[in-house]
This record gives structure tokens, sequence and C-alpha cells, in this order.
């Protein structure tokens, strides 16, 4: 029992499962925002347009409920409510869009971190020291010129 406690741990405090246990928490919460502007922010006014009809409860009537005289449902029909899919899509293109604001903006950053020529940002030592092996085997190989090496200073006399 104690091995696997001991292999459960190893596993739950891995740096890749914490990361992923604190996307998921952050994903879930944006979710949330994301889910109030749609509902509260960005349908309302298209509501209005609407005549004020709520997108939430758009939907196409197949077959009309049934109702007794009491007002009771007898036969629920059929409808499609197509307009939960509609906010639902809403609330899915803008977290899309959002992901792909936060990627992209990632991907410049890793760019610029891996461009050589970019002297703003310092080259991270691992890259530094793969650029370095990859120059002495291209000496050692004879496939590239050799760097410049710096000269020698010059001797100095005595003027004694």
């Amino acid at each position: 029992m104690a091995g696997f406690l001991a292999e459960f741990k190893k596993f739950a405090v891995k740096g890749n499962m914490i990361d992923l246990a604190v996307g998921v928490v952050i994903g879930a919460a944006f979710n949330k925002i994301v889910d109030v502007l749609v509902k509260q922010i960005i349908t309302p006014p298209l509501g209005y347009l609407t005549a004020g009809i709520e997108m939430h409860d758009l939907a196409w009537v197949l077959k009309e409920p049934v109702k007794d005289d009491a007002g009771e449902v007898i036969d629920p029909g059929v409808v499609i409510g197509y307009g939960l899919f509609m906010e639902a899509m809403i609330d899915f293109l803008i977290i899309a869009f959002t992901l792909f604001v936060v990627i992209r903006f990632v991907n410049s950053l890793r760019d610029r971190a891996e461009d050589a020529g970019d002297k703003t940002v310092p080259t991270p030592k691992d890259i530094q020291l793969l650029t370095d092996i990859k120059e002495e085997m291209q000496k050692m190989n004879g496939s590239a010129p050799a760097a410049p090496q710096p000269a020698d200073p010059a001797p100095v006399t005595d003027p004694a």
C-alpha cells in the first residue's frame, strides 16, 4: 500500500500535472466570465434589435404543444430550441478568438527569444550552447569559415 501511495504522490506532484490543474481552473473561470458576457451584455442588445425576443427563447416549433382545458400540457410537442445553441456558439467564438490572441502573443515572444539577430532579448543558455556547438562542429569539419580570432596584441617595446 505504501508503494501505491508513493507512486500516486509522484504522479500527482509532477510539474505538468500541476500546470494542467491550474489551466483547468483558470479555463473554468474564464468560461464563466464569457458566459456572463454573452448572456448579460451581448444578447440583450440583440434581443432589443429583434423586437424584444430573447436569444435563448428562439426555437422552431415543428409540432405545437397540446394543452387541456385547465392549461396543463398533455403533449409537449416538438420544439427545436436553437437560441441556446447560438449563445453557445458565441461563447465558443469569443473563447477561440481569445486563445488565438494569447497563443499568437506567446509565439511572437518565443520567436523574439529564439532570433539570434535580435540583441534586445538575451539568448537562452540552451540555445546559445547549441549555437556554440554547431559553430565548433562546422570549424572541425571545415564546412564553414572559422570565426575570426582576436588579433595578437602588438609587442610592448621598452623605450629605455
